[in-house]
């Protein structure tokens, strides 16, 4: 069976854009893979995290995973940091990327900002840890948004040079999935810009915690433009936050944008948001409510989370082992 790698960053509590983009796909994509899920907490210290809000987060992530519908049993969850291969083959990666590769990362320039040199090295140098992530299970698919296709083509660039470089057929060549529409969700402030965790105003997102009244609050302050909704999808041109608030609920009812637009066409959008935040509790609210239970038992989401990190372990020690022999490492 083909194997899937995929990571979330516990940085914040998830929010609808996560949950959409890439969570359900997940739990979707349970039945075709062999499925790998990582948080990705190494990643998270790119930029400075208060420890006790990392750990919490870590858990508040995973349990939001698992109450989507994640099945610890029957696949792999984890976190990062638990298992040190992937620190190890990071290491390595490091060594057969070029500079000039990492120097047209685009979310570096993002992140980083004008206060480039002032950046960590583990932030310039992430890309080579999410190759390392990917190819130290020998994944064979990986779903990604738009922003992150780059991150993979420099994996697959980086899984080639090293079978270059070492005369071997060894890394496999990761194919992107991209699913859905709800791959890019965005800001309810702002709909050209995409929803995030670090964005200040907590009215720009529906984070997984939020319960039925907060829900309806957020998608009653969301913007929209002054005009009814459109007639036709041309219509939404130049229309982003019209065009984002039709794409959640097409996503979140599975269906196209294109019959969201035919359902509401010419009616207003206070009419609209209310069947919105209806289909919007309707899909969130057992989710969070599960969420909330399994948030009562801490060790028994840290008991989940060291079994996985125990069979990642197991599946990436056996490939590392061929990486470090591949290269000339002496056992």
């Amino acid at each position: 069976m083909d194997r899937i790698f995929s990571g979330v960053q516990p940085t914040g509590n998830l929010h609808l854009g996560n949950y959409l983009g890439a969570v359900r796909n997940w739990v979707r994509l349970q039945n075709q893979y062999e499925c790998v899920f990582c948080l990705v907490d190494m990643h998270a210290i790119t930029l400075w995290q208060d420890p006790a809000a990392l750990r919490a987060h870590t858990r508040e992530v995973a349990a939001a995973m698992l109450a989507a519908g994640v099945d610890a049993e029957k696949h792999i969850l984890f976190h990062q940091s638990a298992n040190p291969n992937h620190a190890e083959l990071a290491w390595i990666f490091n060594c057969v990327a070029r500079i000039g590769w990492l120097n047209r990362m685009t979310q570096f320039k993002d992140k980083a900002g004008k206060n480039r040199e002032n950046a960590s090295v583990g932030l310039y140098a992430y890309p080579n840890l999410m190759s390392a992530d990917i190819l130290l299970y020998k994944a064979t698919h990986v779903p990604v948004g738009e922003d992150q296709k780059q991150h993979l083509e420099l994996a697959r660039d980086t899984a080639q040079k090293f079978n270059n470089d070492y005369g071997v057929e060894f890394f496999p060549q990761p194919e992107p999935l991209i699913l859905g529409a709800g791959t890019r969700i965005m800001s309810l402030r702002d709909g050209t810009k995409k929803m995030s965790k670090s964005d200040d105003s907590d009215y720009s997102r529906i984070n997984m915690t939020d319960d039925a009244d907060t829900i309806a609050l957020k998608f009653r302050k969301a913007k929209t433009d002054p005009d009814a909704l459109p007639e036709t999808e041309a219509g939404l041109e130049g229309r982003p936050e019209a065009a984002n608030l039709l794409g959640i609920w097409a996503a979140l009812s599975d269906t196209s944008r294109a019959e969201a637009v035919a359902r509401f066409a010419g009616r207003a959008f206070s009419e609209f948001k209310k069947e919105l935040t209806d289909l919007a509790v309707t899909v969130l609210a057992p989710i969070n409510g599960e969420m909330k239970r399994t948030l009562s038992d801490p060790a028994q989401i840290d008991a989940i989370l060291k079994r996985g990190a125990q069979r990642a372990h197991a599946l990436s020690a056996p490939i590392m082992d061929e990486v470090k022999d591949i290269v000339g490492f002496l056992k």
